[in-house]
């Protein structure tokens, strides 16, 4: 395996941009998610798992912001940039299943969650600092779609893992190690998909299937989650390193 392409988020939810290669730490790709918008009004950090309010982050290119009033306006809310997350931050994940059901626009249920579980304190991680997804995955993905094809931005990955192997292999990865350049991470769990992929960024429109064909084909038990429709996988980093597009990739 190797590596295909690497991606970083300076802003979290906005657009990302790829990278030629990253100094890896356990703090992920050096950048990425080095910021966050806050919700003046709620205190919460914005995030477009809640789609009804915050898509529009997705039309943000997060390596050119523009200023707070801007922001402010192209949101529709009042909003901060930060770079330390509030004590106790939080975020809404609205319930995926329910946006495709009743549109964008709609009030649906949402969970709250906090930042960060397998992540270093102080950072704007939803749970661990790097997410990887396999070329096997996104191409799986793609040949069920209807549409016969899956942009790889959808997914948001840090690291896209190319390979020969076919499927979404890397359900099988939790608990093993990977080597890769000259960094090693630990694979933690599958990564449970919300609302996020079928939105649409930046030029593309949205795809709903997205996230309704991971749903039908590639169900997995998360913690205590039950089954949800995963592609990829979040990771943690064993020992920090230098990572360059097409470096060797060794399961361990």
């Amino acid at each position: 395996m190797w590596v295909e392409t690497l991606w970083r988020y300076p802003v979290k939810s906005m657009l990302g941009e790829e990278v030629a290669g990253s100094d890896v730490t356990e703090r992920g790709l050096a950048g990425d998610r080095a910021r966050a918008v806050l919700d003046v009004a709620t205190g919460k950090i914005a995030s477009a798992k809640n789609p009804r309010l915050w898509r529009g982050l997705l039309t943000i290119e997060g390596s050119r912001v523009p200023d707070e009033a801007e922001l402010s306006k192209l949101l529709g809310r009042e909003v901060r940039l930060v770079d330390v997350p509030p004590e106790g931050a939080e975020l809404e994940r609205s319930v995926p299943e329910e946006v495709l059901a009743r549109g964008l626009e709609a009030e649906v249920p949402f969970t709250i969650s906090h930042l960060g579980g397998a992540a270093p304190e102080g950072t704007f991680f939803d749970f661990a600092p790097l997410h990887l997804i396999t070329t096997a995955t996104l191409a799986r993905i793609g040949e069920l779609s209807p549409r016969g094809t899956v942009e790889v931005l959808r997914y948001r990955p840090n690291l896209v893992i190319g390979t020969e192997a076919e499927g979404f292999v890397e359900n099988d990865w939790a608990g093993r190690r990977l080597h890769v350049g000259d960094a090693e991470l630990e694979v933690l769990v599958p990564t449970p998909r919300c609302a996020i992929p079928t939105l649409a960024h930046g030029r593309f429109a949205r795809d709903t299937e997205a996230l309704r064909t991971p749903a039908r084909h590639n169900r997995v038990r998360v913690f205590d989650m039950g089954e949800q429709p995963c592609a990829g996988v979040y990771a943690r980093v064993v020992r920090p390193g230098r990572v360059e597009k097409g470096a060797p990739v060794r399961l361990g």
